[in-house]
């Protein structure tokens, strides 16, 4: 055999040696590549699991936030009654004051205003405790955001634009109006 011909011959062997090798690497190249598919739809199932629990968790925590988020505005007001059912006593047993038989009627009076009197005083320290407070008008200048003009009278006490008396008194709930105080403004000097 001549020195091409062995030549040729081991070049031949070289290429069918590298098509075999070429078909085992993409052979197993191929089962690489369906494994890695494999782990990674397994990757992507977990990941979804993962994100719906996390999902339904959440909308669970959103049920449960506004139920009780309902509950505290249903019963927000409980603090405030308690203290005033601590008020309607004291009113009950003004009145019970008044109406005792065998009391002498003025006595009996003097009993009713001196309840009601501490009736009063018990219900301004619960509007105080929950920062509702009066405003003061009389004197004051008129302020329309706070005050409510019936009439205007002359005074010569009381300089023009200022509340002269008040019907009804405004109040205050912390830091916003309640209600507006019913008030007569001077005009100014009696002429």
């Amino acid at each position: 055999m001549s020195e091409e011909k062995k030549q040729e011959d081991v070049l031949e062997e070289s290429e069918l040696m590298d098509e075999e090798l070429s078909d085992a690497e993409e052979s197993a190249s191929e089962e690489s590549l369906e494994k890695q598919l494999e782990k990674a739809r397994a990757e992507v199932a977990e990941q979804k699991d993962k994100v719906l629990r996390i999902a339904a968790e959440f909308e669970n925590y959103k049920k449960r936030m506004m139920r009780e988020k309902s509950t505290a505005m249903k019963y927000a007001g409980e603090p405030i009654f308690r203290e005033i059912l601590a008020t309607v006593d004291n009113l009950e047993r003004a009145i019970s004051q008044g109406e005792a038989e065998g009391v002498d009627p003025e006595q009996g009076l003097a009993a009713l205003l001196e309840g009601v009197k501490l009736t009063l005083k018990s219900l301004v320290a619960a509007l105080k405790k929950f920062e509702v407070t009066p405003i003061d008008s009389v004197g004051e200048p008129f302020d329309p955001t706070n005050h409510e003009a019936l009439t205007m009278e002359a005074s010569d006490t009381v300089p023009a634009n200022h509340v002269l008396n008040e019907f009804e008194k405004g109040y205050q709930y912390k830091d916003r109006l309640l209600r507006a105080a019913k008030v007569i403004v001077s005009s100014g000097d009696k002429k």
